[in-house]
């Protein structure tokens, strides 16, 4: 894949490090191929499509922003590969059949209840990115329902960032009934929405030094 967005990228989050990520998680296993796929607040695309370059059977996206699907459906057009993106907030997966593949990069980042929608714009709309105070705004429900989503042998691949409290999702999704670990971390050098974020996540006591960087990870959950 070339990373490129099409179309639309003023509107919608762009890839960045959490989206390759998942991408290399998908890669990694062979876990991909021959199965049905679906991604939630999928963005760009740029998942889903590496899904169907993957050899997915079939790739269904989900995005509540009508730019986000344009621009899916148009680097899906650039690649050559079958994405059925959809309008809708990622709960509209649980009115379709279980997939075998859920992945997921969600907004995840704590954000000060005070930060204006116009405070950062080079990474997409706050949307895209604004997990409300404690990051777990989509996080936890999506978690508990996690296996519903999924049919038997199926495995969600979910990415976020450590101050969204990683051991939080885990515990969900083994309450769940999932095999739930930890599968990949990077550590990035914060970008623009952190480096907003950073003196409130201090104040706040979830940022407890000077550092600039947080660990990205990516959760698989399995279902037997």
């Amino acid at each position: 894949m070339s990373g490129s967005v099409a179309v639309g990228a003023e509107d919608v989050y762009r890839p960045q490090q959490d989206s390759w990520l998942l991408i290399d998680a998908l890669t990694g296993n062979d876990v991909v191929a021959g199965r049905r796929v679906v991604d939630l607040c999928a963005g760009s695309g740029v998942v889903a499509v590496a899904a169907a370059e993957l050899g997915a059977s079939e790739v269904t996206a989900l995005d509540i922003s009508p730019s986000a699907v344009r621009c899916t459906q148009a680097n899906a057009l650039a690649a050559q590969v079958d994405v059925d993106a959809r309008l809708g907030s990622w709960t509209q997966a649980l009115e379709h059949e279980p997939f075998d593949i859920v992945v997921c990069n969600p907004p995840y980042v704590p954000v000060a209840p005070e930060t204006s929608a116009g405070a950062v714009v080079s990474t997409g709309p706050m949307a895209s990115w604004n997990g409300g105070p404690d990051g777990r705004l989509v996080l936890d429900p999506l978690c508990r329902s996690a296996a519903e989503l999924l049919a038997e042998g199926g495995s969600l691949y979910l990415v976020q960032s450590e101050f969204a409290d990683v051991a939080e999702s885990v515990k969900l999704l083994r309450a769940g009934g999932l095999e739930a670990d930890v599968y990949a971390t990077q550590r990035i050098p914060f970008g623009p929405v952190l480096h907003l974020q950073a003196p409130w996540l201090r104040g706040a006591g979830r940022l407890t030094d000077d550092r600039t960087e947080e660990e990205l990870v990516v959760i698989r959950a399995d279902k037997a």
